[in-house]
C-alpha cells in the first residue's frame, strides 16, 4: 500500500506541474502532505515537514544572498565586459552562444558545486539571451547538462558517496570514467549545437536586427545587449567588484568558510561599496527580492515533500520494490542493471538514499557474479546526467528561478536530452571497458 501511494504521489507531482495544473511551490508542499494523511499519517506529518525544511534552510540561506550578491554584481556592470567579448566572439549567432554557453558551464562546473554554476553563468550570459531573443528553456538545459556531466568529479559529491558506501578507492572508480566523461561531453557539445541551430531557424541572422542597425562598427551599447540600466552601472568600481567576486569564488573553492557566511558577507560589503546610500540599498533589495522570493520559497517547499517522502519511508519502499522487480536471470548484468537502475532511483529519491541505501544492496547482489564493488561503484555514476531534473534538488530550483522558466517545462524541455547522455554514458562505458557487460557466477 505504501509502495502504491509512494508512486502515484510522485506521478500526480510531476503530472500537475508539466500540465500547470499547479506552481510547483504548491505541489511541492500540498502532494505530499495529502498523500501522507492518505498513508495513515496524522500529526506525525508535521515533525515530518519540519525535519525537511531544517535540513535544506541552509541551502535557502545560501540561494537568497547568492541572488542578491550576483543581483548587484549585475546592476553594478560587472558582467558586461564578458558579455562584449562574448558578442565579439560569436558575433551574433545562436548557434556560437548556445554551445558557448555549454562550454563556459562545464568550465566553471570544474568547482563541483552546481548552484555556483547556475549563479555565475546566469549572470554572465542570460542578459544576451533575453536581449537576443534566444530561449531561455534552452540556455537552462545546456546549463544543467554541463553541471550533470561534471557533477561526476570526485569532490562534486556522487562520486564521493559512490567511493564510501563500497568502501573502494576514489582513483580506481573516477580515473577510468574520464574518458566515458570526455566522449558524454562531446555528446553535449553537439546537443548544444542542434539547439543552437534550433535557435538560428526560428530567429535568424540576429546581426541583421540587432548589429547592422548601429552603423558602420555595428557595435550596440552595452545596455542595449544586457537591458542594464546605466544609471546603476559602476564602471569606476569594475575592479574592485571584480577582486571581490574572485576572492568570493576562491573561499567557495578553499571550502574555509560556510558557503551561506560567505555570501552573506560578500553581499553586505557589495551592497555598501556600489551604492553607499541608505535608499539605494533598500531599492536594490526591493529590486531583487522578486527573484529571491520564488527560489527560496521553492526551497522550503521542497524540504517538505522531502521531509515526508523519508519520514514516512516511502523512500525505502520505493527502493525495496524496485529491488525486488529485478529478476533472478539478469544478475550476470548487474553492471548495466545498475547503470539502468541509477537513473530512475536518483531522480525519485535523493543521492544519499540511493548512494548509502540502495548500491551496497546492488553491490552484493553484483559480487555473487564476479563483478567488483568498483564497477558497480562507476556504473551507479550514469545516473548523474538525469539526477539535477529531480524535484528533489535543491539547486535545480535557482536555475529556473534565475532563468525564469517554469519547472515542469524544464523537465519537459531537458528530460529527453539528459537521458540521451545517460545512454551514451553508459554505451561508452561498456565499448571502453569501464563496466563489464556481464559477469560470471562464483
Amino acid at each position: 500500500m505504501l509502495t502504491a501511494l509512494a508512486y502515484l504521489m510522485i506521478f500526480v507531482f510531476m503530472a500537475l506541474i508539466m500540465t500547470k495544473r499547479l506552481s510547483a511551490m504548491v505541489a511541492l508542499i500540498l502532494i505530499p502532505v495529502l498523500f501522507g494523511l492518505l498513508a495513515g499519517f496524522g500529526m506525525e506529518l508535521g515533525p515530518m515537514m519540519f525535519d525537511g525544511v531544517k535540513k535544506l534552510a541552509p541551502t535557502g540561506v545560501l540561494l537568497m544572498f547568492a541572488i542578491l550578491y550576483f543581483g548587484v554584481m549585475i546592476d553594478a556592470g560587472l558582467f558586461d565586459p564578458i558579455v562584449k567579448l562574448v558578442l565579439r566572439v560569436v558575433g551574433g549567432s545562436p548557434t556560437k552562444i548556445v554551445v558557448g554557453t555549454f562550454l563556459l558551464a562545464a568550465s566553471v562546473s570544474l568547482d563541483g558545486d552546481g548552484s555556483t554554476t547556475y549563479m555565475i553563468t546566469c549572470a554572465a550570459l542570460l542578459p544576451l539571451y533575453q536581449r537576443l531573443g534566444l530561449s531561455r528553456l534552452v540556455f537552462a538545459c545546456v546549463v544543467m547538462m554541463a553541471g550533470q556531466l561534471m557533477n561526476i568529479l570526485p569532490w562534486g559529491g556522487p562520486t564521493a558517496r559512490a567511493v564510501s558506501a563500497l568502501g573502494v578507492e576514489m582513483s580506481d572508480v573516477f580515473v577510468p570514467m574520464i574518458g566515458p566523461m570526455v566522449i558524454t561531453g562531446i555528446w553535449c557539445t553537439f546537443v548544444a549545437f542542434i539547439l543552437g541551430q534550433r535557435e538560428s531557424r526560428r530567429l535568424g541572422n540576429i546581426n541583421q536586427h540587432l548589429f547592422e542597425s548601429h552603423g558602420s562598427n555595428g557595435n550596440p551599447s552595452i545596455a542595449e545587449v544586457t537591458g542594464g540600466n546605466p544609471e546603476l552601472a559602476r564602471p569606476k568600481l569594475l575592479w574592485i567588484n571584480a577582486l571581490l567576486t574572485l576572492g568570493l569564488m576562491v573561499l567557495l573553492v578553499l571550502d574555509i568558510f560556510p558557503l551561506q557566511v560567505l555570501f552573506m558577507v560578500a553581499s553586505a560589503i557589495a551592497l555598501m561599496l556600489n551604492y553607499p546610500k541608505l535608499e539605494q540599498q533598500k531599492e536594490r533589495i526591493e529590486a531583487h527580492a522578486a527573484n529571491i522570493v520564488p527560489v527560496v520559497s521553492l526551497i522550503f517547499a521542497a524540504g517538505v515533500f522531502v521531509g515526508i517522502l523519508s519520514g514516512t519511508k516511502m523512500v525505502d519502499a520505493i527502493a525495496n520494490s524496485v529491488i525486488a522487480m529485478v529478476p533472478e536471470w539478469m544478475g550476470p548484468y548487474m553492471a548495466v542493471v545498475t547503470a539502468v537502475l541509477s537513473i530512475p532511483f536518483t531522480f525519485l529519491i535523493s543521492n544519499d538514499a540511493f548512494y548509502f541505501g540502495i548500491l551496497p544492496i546492488l553491490a552484493k547482489t553484483a559480487a555473487v557474479y564476479g563483478i567488483g564493488h568498483v564497477e558497480i561503484a562507476r556504473a551507479s555514476l550514469v545516473g548523474q546526467q538525469v539526477h539535477l531534473l529531480s524535484p528533489l534538488v535543491a539547486s535545480t530550483y535557482l536555475l529556473v528561478g534565475l532563468a525564469k522558466v517554469e519547472f515542469g517545462d524544464h523537465q519537459r524541455f531537458t528530460l529527453l536530452w539528459a537521458f540521451s547522455a545517460a545512454v551514451v554514458m553508459l554505451i561508452s562505458m561498456l565499448v571502453l571497458g569501464v563496466i563489464p557487460l556481464m559477469g560470471s557466477a562464483a
